[in-house]
């Protein structure tokens, strides 16, 4: 009997080692790359725009690094704004490109970089709902800024960042629009392509690191879904989506409309980054930005 409890003993501490090191390897495995800015909002021609640099304090007291630009000139109301935030393994910088049309539109906009992202804090992992967070102590600092109508705030969000806004929104319902950028429908999907990629074998393997990847994040995949997560949206949603994107395919779009009806599907030729496709699109986006975030 002895031996048997020194067997089962041995056992337990094996497979809690076993454990401990897949959740490292999953840990490395997922990490997303730290990439530097290699631009800033000085590279950009913003006529008048004044550039502000900002340290907010984010969840768990971690300093999330962002610009804030505003438009020159004193408005006579309160203006609107837009906090725009980057995809997985990309940064503040990366995002740019919208600040020209946006300020031009009269938008104050934030720039933000996630945790684990640019030159925000680290943590020992991020997540999509970690993302939320993120946003939502953008938020709360775009609120707090004198000249913000905080009625009249919109949220930008590419690829997982876009899966961020939607979780955002669909949670406190307080943005006055969603702007969505290459969002894919359901994150499961994406790490068994990952799986995929990798050759893990689904059976066994792959249902344990689903499981175990859940729990680490503290969601269910399914609750946290975009294809979930826009169906509980309340203010209007454009989901802007690359016919050529295959990381997250052009079905993904098609599919979230199809799940909320009343969101408008704006299919771009282009691929998952869109940086550059984005630009013939600018007056669309900017004309739904206005149309949702300027009530008559």
């Amino acid at each position: 009997m002895a031996d048997l409890f020194l067997y089962v003993a041995i056992f337990g501490a094996v497979l809690l080692a076993l454990r401990v090191l897949v959740h490292r390897a999953l840990l490395r495995g997922l990490a997303a790359p730290r990439i530097a800015h290699e631009v800033t909002p000085a590279d950009l021609d913003l006529g008048r725009a004044e550039v502000a640099q900002v340290e907010i304090v984010g969840p768990e007291g971690a300093r999330l690094f962002g610009w804030v630009i505003t438009p020159g000139g004193q408005p006579e109301t309160p203006r609107p704004a837009v906090l725009v935030m980057h995809g997985w393994g990309a940064n503040a910088a990366m995002m740019l490109g919208l600040a020209p049309p946006l300020i031009a539109a009269g938008y104050t906009v934030m720039f933000l970089d996630a945790r684990c992202h640019g030159r925000s804090d680290g943590a020992r992992f991020t997540s999509m709902p970690r993302f939320a967070e993120d946003i939502a102590a953008g938020l709360a600092h775009l609120r707090a800024q004198e000249g913000i109508d905080p009625a009249r705030i919109a949220l930008i969000g590419h690829s997982v960042g876009a899966g961020a806004v939607l979780l955002h929104a669909a949670r406190a319902g307080d943005v006055c629009a969603v702007v969505s950028l290459s969002a894919f429908a359901n994150p499961r999907e994406v790490m068994e392509r990952w799986m995929a990629e990798h050759h893990i074998p689904f059976r066994g393997i792959g249902q344990y690191i689903l499981h175990h990847v859940q729990r680490v994040i503290g969601a269910r995949f399914d609750e946290i879904a975009p294809i979930h997560t826009v169906t509980q949206v309340s203010c209007p949603v454009l989901l802007v989506h690359g016919l050529e994107d295959t990381t997250a395919p052009f079905s993904d779009a098609e599919r979230l409309q199809a799940a909320a009806p009343d969101a408008q599907l704006l299919p771009v030729h282009g691929d998952h980054d869109l940086r550059e496709s984005l630009h013939a699109h600018e007056p669309e986006i900017v004309g739904f930005l206005n149309a949702a975030c300027h009530p008559s």
